[in-house]
């Protein structure tokens, strides 16, 4: 969960209501709430706590704007009102330290919201103990956004204008000088065959060329490079360039249909012509992947109902696999599969087991406590052979208080392993059940074979916000070991309403971006997280339809660090780590040339020698440092592209998106 994520829900429900003051008045409610000194004192507030996200003037940053109409139909009806939204402020921000202000200040950060968008001030001060809260009901915003269709065709026709890569060419990654998948192969090693830049010669680096994305979103995403052109997103934007000159070739832009909440986007995938990818308003869309035409758009997740997608898909023959995030917003979880040529609906799984289905009973929730989370974020695994999809699945909700859903809770925080063409599943491993840290399993990656006792063993490597290294036998099920990349405190001590420290954290191990894998040197290579949290426990529980649905609140500690683990993949063994000083959430890539690659949030750009930890480069890229590392080759030569720049608030909402492409000098190989 981030805190940008956090606070765009809090932006959605103010920016939603507070329009139309002549419609707020007739209701009885619209002036004399709050007072124009309130006001003042949480402008100031604002610029402290929440400008960064949503701009100085409201109007929208990596957040959403906190002005407009746009999702003010959400908040129009008889059973929401303004109490909602400050309950919403008050239990959600700010971060890193949620419900810890005085309620003077949230309610001034109420009243200055209210001044905003039309709410006239008047002689009484805007307080919880008057009813003024409740009493406010929302009107429908005069120029309310027409309904969100369900299908958009492309003007010009769906099919694409070029070819490639054809299925053969994605089966087949370890003859390839591209880079084709999320995390380059649908075994997810990230490990590239390319071996002209190596230990010997890393330290020569150059930048050969940079790109300026140009917006001020959040740029976490996972570049896919094909015959010379990559390919990246922000929230809105997908981008083609040329992949070693880092010239623009097309570009462009969605513009949200429906609620945009979460605006994070982690990638594209590609197949036969068709860029396929997912957005925050719960669309899925083709794009002609020659020329940046829409091809096609299906909307196959509503923001209403807490959904949206930020995970990058995965393309397998003519389907498209992906799901939803929004645990936090009581998503009914999913993972499904659509055609690739118009985005019907081939099969889905539920991660949320809907009444009736295996795994329903393991939820034993209170009465009036609704089942929900599951989550998806992060790219799958993919045993073609096998025919054999694997999927990390978030935490559920709410979010924090295991006794509120007694049982296992499944299939949150869970390995879940699908069969490919009909979404039946084949089996699953409960990794952090009834979980109350928010401690999703964020990765199922990569598959390898390991010697273990003398044997060889078919393996799946998992790890998430818990900071546990695990490897799985895919076809015992056994744990073949788990080994912690992160420091581990109290994390079986019961929360309570006084608080509980524990590592870690809410925001710590794995994050969106898992291990690496170097067959050569036998080693895995995982970024992590060290910040520890203390969870503290609400009196009450509050669901509100397609908001946060939190139990609880948390505090970080004031310091944090990253690591670099390096495991041996056989015995689950530390090789060697390296320490930052600040959380590590970029990619991490492996090369036969036996190097490297990562980022950290810094800014620092890094390279080392993949079995004996040396660091063989660094190059400060001016900003935090989230998103993709990939290597691949133009006409013979090699070059490496890493993301930089607004890796989200919680870990480096510093420096502009940029696309940095990196090589040795001429000669220099």
């Amino acid at each position: 969960m981030s805190f940008r994520a956090v606070l765009a829900i809090v932006g959605v429900a103010v920016a939603t209501g507070l329009l139309c003051p002549t419609a707020a008045k007739a209701q009885g409610a619209a002036d004399d709430v709050y007072t124009a000194a309130q006001a003042d004192r949480g402008r100031r507030i604002f610029g402290a706590f929440c400008a960064t996200c949503h701009g100085v003037e409201l109007e929208g940053a990596v957040g959403p704007a906190l002005t407009g109409p746009s999702f003010s139909a959400k908040w129009s009806g008889q059973d929401r009102s303004v109490q909602d939204l400050y309950d919403l402020i008050r239990t959600t921000m700010p971060k890193p330290a949620a419900g810890t202000l005085a309620e003077s200040s949230y309610l001034q950060v109420m009243a200055y919201l209210l001044s905003r968008n039309g709410l006239a001030a008047g002689e009484r001060e805007l307080a919880t103990s008057n009813d003024a809260l409740k009493r406010i009901r929302i009107p429908a915003p005069l120029n309310a956004r027409p309904p969100a269709p369900e299908f958009i065709a492309g003007e010009g026709g769906m099919t694409p204008s070029g070819p490639g890569p054809s299925q053969a060419d994605l089966l087949h990654p370890g003859e390839s000088t591209d880079w084709l998948y999320h995390t380059h192969d649908y075994a997810g090693t990230r490990y590239s065959p390319l071996r002209q830049i190596t230990a010997a010669n890393a330290g020569r680096l150059q930048v050969a060329c940079a790109y300026q994305v140009g917006s001020i979103e959040t740029f976490v995403t996972g570049p896919l490079v094909w015959q010379g052109t990559m390919y990246l997103t922000t929230a809105r934007l997908t981008v083609a360039l040329d992949a070693a000159t880092c010239r623009e070739r097309w570009r462009h832009t969605w513009e949200p249909r429906d609620e945009f909440v979460w605006t994070n986007n982690r990638g594209v995938a590609l197949k036969d012509g068709y860029l396929v990818r997912g957005t925050a308003d719960g669309y899925l869309l083709a794009i002609d992947a020659a020329t940046g035409r829409l091809l096609w758009a299906r909307q196959v997740a509503k923001p209403a109902e807490g959904a949206q997608i930020t995970m990058s898909p995965l393309v397998f023959e003519d389907m498209v696999i992906i799901g939803p995030a929004g645990s936090e917003r009581n998503v009914q979880g999913w993972i499904g599969a659509f055609r690739l040529t118009d985005g019907t609906q081939v099969w889905r799984f539920n991660t949320i087991p809907r009444p009736g289905e295996p795994g329903a009973e393991t939820w034993r929730n209170a009465p009036g406590v609704p089942v929900g989370g599951g989550g998806v974020w992060t790219a799958p695994t993919l045993d073609a052979e096998r025919g054999e999809l694997h999927v990390a699945v978030g935490n559920p909700a709410p979010d924090l208080p295991a006794e509120l859903r007694p049982g296992e809770n499944l299939y949150t925080n869970s390995l879940i392993v699908l069969d490919v063409r009909t979404g039946a599943l084949r089996w699953h491993a409960s990794l952090v059940p009834s979980d109350f840290h928010d401690w999703d399993l964020t990765q199922a990656t990569p598959l390898i074979q390991v010697r273990v006792g003398g044997r060889t063993r078919n393996a799946i490597v998992t790890v998430g916000k818990d900071g546990i290294l695990r490897a799985l036998d895919r076809q015992t099920q056994e744990r073949l070991y788990e080994t912690p990349v992160t420091t581990q405190t109290d994390v079986d001590k019961p929360l309570t309403r006084d608080g509980v420290r524990s590592c870690p954290g809410v925001l710590g191990g794995v994050e969106w971006n898992g291990p690496a894998y170097h067959p050569g040197a036998g080693l895995l290579f995982t970024p992590a997280v060290d910040w520890c949290t203390t969870f503290s426990l609400a009196d009450s529980v509050r669901f509100v339809p397609g908001e946060m649905y939190l139990g609880g609140s948390i505090a970080l500690d004031t310091a944090s660090q990253g690591w670099l683990t390096a495991v041996d993949a056989s015995t689950g063994k530390v090789r060697w780590r390296y320490r930052s000083a600040k959380p590590m959430v970029a990619a991490v890539t492996t090369t036969a040339g036996g190097v490297v690659l990562t980022g950290e949030n810094t800014g620092d750009f890094l390279a080392f020698d993949a079995v004996t930890g040396r660091e063989l480069y660094r190059f400060n890229t001016g900003g935090g440092m989230g998103g993709g590392i990939i290597s691949y080759a133009v006409k013979g030569r090699q070059y490496i592209a890493a993301t930089s720049g607004r890796s989200g608030f919680w870990f480096g909402q510093t420096g502009a998106p940029t696309l940095f492409i990196f090589a040795l000098p001429p000669g220099g190989r």
